[in-house]
C-alpha cells in the first residue's frame, strides 16, 4: 500500500468515527428529549389524577394481520369504507395499556368475527399478555358461536346479554363437488394431480368425496377439535370431556350456560358500568347511587394512559406481506369479493413482491425480514420466482416466515428458505404438491349454438386452449410437467427444512396440516403470534429486546407506480367468464399450480 492510500485509508476510518460519535450525541440527545416529554407528560395525568377503570374496544370483522398501506390525500376525499380494525393496531393498544398503571384492565365489545382459527389464537395470545400484566379483561359478546366464545374464553370473565344463546356446535366441512353441474352447461375439467391426496380440483373433477379427501378433512377435524376444546376446558376449569358433551347438547339459553360454568354473567351492555364497579369507584355512596366504573373508550385512553419511554435503535424489522392466490405480474385486489374459486379475493403478483424483497435486500438499516404469508398457493412459477428472491435475501439478512390463518401449497413453497417459520397451531399449511386443470367448453358452445372456428400453427398451438377433453397424450405430458414441478417443490423443501428429500413424500403429496402436525412433521419450527415473530426476528438480528428498548418495526408496501385503482366490473360477466373457462384460460389453466385444496372454516 502507497503512502497516499495510508493516508486515505486513515482519512476514511477518521470519518467513520467522528459519524459514529455524532450519531451516538444525536441519540443522547433524542433519548433525553423522549424521555423527558414522557415523563412530563405522566407528571401531568398523575396531577390531575388521570386514570379508568376500562378500557372499551370493540373488536370484529376480518381481523387481518397487518394494517394496509396509509391512503393518499385522494383516496381519503372518496367515501371509501373505513379501514379494518388489524391485529397490528390491536396489539400495540394492549401494549400500552399493559404498561400503564391508571388503568385496571380492558373491556372487549366482542361481535363479527370474520376470521379463521389461527387469527384466533393471536387474539387469545393478546388477551393472555394483557393479564399476565396484571390487567383484567371483560368480554362482553351478544354472540355465543365458536369463534367469539373461544376467544372470550381467554379472559377474566365473560357477559352476554339475556337475549343471547350458547351456540357453540362445533366444527363443520362441506365440499360442493361440481362435476355433474358443469357437465349438464356443457363443460367438463381434466385436472392431473401428483396424488390423490392434491384435492384442489376434485370440486370440479368429481361428483363424490374421495377417500382420500375423507382422511385429510378427519385429520384436520380431529386435530381443530382438540385443539379448541382442550383449551376451552383449561380456560374454564371444566374438564374437556365435559366441554365435548355440553357442545354436543347445545343450544343453551344464558341461564343454563351460566349454571354450567360456560359464561359468568347475564346483563345488557347498558348495565355493564355498574356490573364492573368496584364499592370504592363510588366517591360519595349514597343509598340511591350504585357505583359505577368509569369506562373510557380507545381515543380517550389514549390521552390518559401513564407511558413509558423506551429506546428505537436505528436498525429495524422489516415485513413483507404476502396474501390472497399467488399470481404471475402484479398484487391485485377486485373491488367486490366474489364466492368463485380463484376469482375472488386479493392476489398476490410475483412481480410487486419481488420488488418489496428486492428492496428489502438493499436497505442497509434492515436487521431481518418477516414475511408474512396468508396464500392458499397459486402459480407454481410465480412462487418459484418468488422462493428465488427469498432465498437470495437470506443469504445476506435473517428472515422470518409467520404463517397467517392459511399458507399452505404455494403459499408454504415461497417461504421454504427462510431461517425459522413461526405458526399458530391452527395455522393451516403443508399441501405440498401439484395440480393442472383444464376446462373444455365444446358441449357449453353446442348448447349455445356458438360455432368457434379455429387456426394454428404448431401442432401443440392449442395446448393449453382446447376445447374438446384432453387426448391421452396430453394426459401423459400434463403428468410428466406436474412431477417435474412438484420434484423442484420437494427439492426446495429438503434444502429448505434440512430433511432428506426421499423422506419426504408421506408428509407431502398434496397432505395437508394444522400448524401442530406440521410441526411434528419438521415443516414448521414453532408457535407463536406476530408479537413473538417481531421478537424473534430481533434476537436472530442481535438487536436489543430489553425493556428499555423497542424494537422498530416497518412494512413495505408496493411502489406508488405499481398501485391500481380497482376498477368496477359486473359480477355476472365475470361468473360467465369463470364457467367458460376464459379466466383460467389467461391466468391459470393448464399451468403447474400450488393450490390448497379447502379451507375448513370455524362456525
Amino acid at each position: 500500500m502507497t503512502e497516499n492510500e495510508q493516508d486515505l485509508s486513515k482519512a476514511r476510518r477518521w470519518l467513520r468515527g467522528v459519524g459514529e460519535r455524532l450519531r451516538a450525541a444525536r441519540q443522547v440527545v433524542v433519548d433525553a428529549w423522549g424521555r423527558g416529554r414522557v415523563n412530563a407528560g405522566n407528571w401531568l395525568r398523575r396531577r390531575r389524577k388521570l386514570k379508568a377503570d376500562f378500557v372499551v374496544m370493540r373488536v370484529g370483522g376480518p381481523l387481518p394481520q397487518r394494517s394496509g398501506p396509509p391512503r393518499n390525500f385522494w383516496q381519503r376525499q372518496l367515501p371509501l369504507p373505513p379501514e379494518p380494525l388489524s391485529m397490528e393496531v390491536l396489539n400495540a393498544r394492549c401494549h400500552l395499556i399493559a404498561a400503564a398503571d391508571n388503568v385496571r384492565g380492558v373491556l372487549l365489545i366482542l361481535t363479527g368475527l370474520e376470521t379463521g382459527l389461527a387469527t384466533l389464537q393471536c387474539l387469545r395470545t393478546s388477551i393472555t399478555r394483557l393479564r399476565q400484566a396484571g390487567k383484567e379483561v371483560v368480554v362482553f359478546t351478544p354472540n355465543l358461536d365458536l369463534p367469539h366464545y373461544y376467544v372470550a374464553c381467554a379472559a377474566n370473565r365473560i357477559i352476554v346479554p339475556p337475549g343471547a344463546q350458547f351456540e357453540v356446535l362445533g366444527l363443520y366441512a362441506e365440499t360442493v363437488f361440481l362435476k355433474d353441474a358443469l357437465a349438464n352447461a356443457g363443460i367438463h375439467a381434466d385436472v392431473i394431480q401428483i396424488s390423490p391426496y392434491k384435492t384442489a380440483g376434485d370440486p370440479l373433477s368429481r361428483a363424490d368425496m374421495s377417500a382420500e379427501m375423507r382422511q385429510q378433512l378427519d385429520w384436520l377435524l380431529d386435530d381443530r377439535f382438540d385443539m379448541l376444546t382442550a383449551d376451552i376446558a383449561t380456560d374454564r376449569g371444566i374438564g374437556q370431556e365435559e366441554i365435548k358433551r355440553l357442545i354436543d347438547t347445545a343450544p343453551y339459553f344464558p341461564a343454563q350456560a351460566q349454571a354450567n360454568g360456560l359464561i359468568d354473567d347475564v346483563a345488557y351492555e347498558d348495565e355493564l358500568a355498574h356490573l364492573l364497579a368496584r364499592p370504592e369507584n363510588s366517591e360519595e355512596p349514597a343509598a340511591d347511587k350504585r357505583p359505577e366504573a368509569r369506562l373510557v373508550t380507545w381515543r380517550q385512553a389514549r390521552r390518559l394512559l401513564l407511558r413509558r419511554y423506551r429506546r428505537r435503535t436505528r436498525r429495524y424489522i422489516g415485513v413483507i406481506s404476502l396474501e390472497g392466490t399467488i399470481i404471475m405480474g402484479s398484487s391485485r385486489r377486485p373491488p367486490i369479493e366474489l364466492p368463485i374459486p380463484l376469482v375472488g379475493g386479493q392476489m398476490a403478483g410475483d412481480e410487486t413482491i419481488g420488488e418489496m424483497l428486492r428492496l428489502a435486500e438493499r436497505d442497509d438499516d434492515m436487521a431481518a425480514l418477516i414475511l408474512h404469508v396468508d396464500s392458499g398457493g397459486g402459480s407454481a412459477l410465480a412462487s418459484d420466482l418468488i422462493h428465488r428472491q427469498m432465498a437470495r435475501l437470506a443469504q445476506h439478512k435473517k428472515v422470518i416466515v409467520y404463517m397467517g390463518d392459511v399458507a399452505a401449497s404455494g403459499g408454504y413453497y415461497v417461504g421454504a428458505a427462510a431461517d425459522h417459520i413461526m405458526t399458530q397451531p391452527g395455522t393451516t399449511t403443508g399441501s405440498i404438491g401439484v395440480i393442472m386443470a383444464r376446462l373444455s367448453t365444446a358441449g357449453l358452445y353446442e348448447k349455445l349454438d356458438i360455432h368457434p372456428v379455429a387456426l394454428q400453427r404448431g401442432a401443440r398451438a392449442n395446448l393449453y386452449r382446447g376445447t374438446e377433453p384432453m387426448t391421452a397424450a396430453e394426459q401423459e405430458l400434463f403428468t410428466t410437467n406436474i412431477q417435474e414441478t412438484y420434484r423442484q417443490f420437494k427439492q426446495v423443501v429438503a434444502d429448505g427444512r434440512e430433511i432428506p428429500i426421499d423422506a419426504l413424500d408421506p408428509i407431502c403429496e398434496g397432505r395437508v396440516w394444522t400448524g401442530r402436525q406440521a410441526r411434528a412433521h419438521r415443516l414448521v419450527d414453532s408457535h407463536g403470534d406476530f408479537v413473538d415473530a417481531v421478537r424473534l426476528a430481533a434476537e436472530l438480528a442481535e438487536l436489543p429486546t430489553d425493556e428499555e428498548h423497542a424494537i422498530s418495526v416497518a412494512d413495505y408496501y408496493p411502489g406508488s407506480k405499481d398501485y391500481l385503482l380497482p376498477r368496477p366490473y359486473d359480477a355476472p360477466q365475470a361468473l360467465v367468464a369463470w364457467l367458460t373457462g376464459d379466466w383460467l384460460r389467461a391466468h391459470l389453466q393448464g399451468k403447474p399450480l400450488c393450490l390448497l385444496p379447502y379451507d375448513i372454516n370455524i362456525r
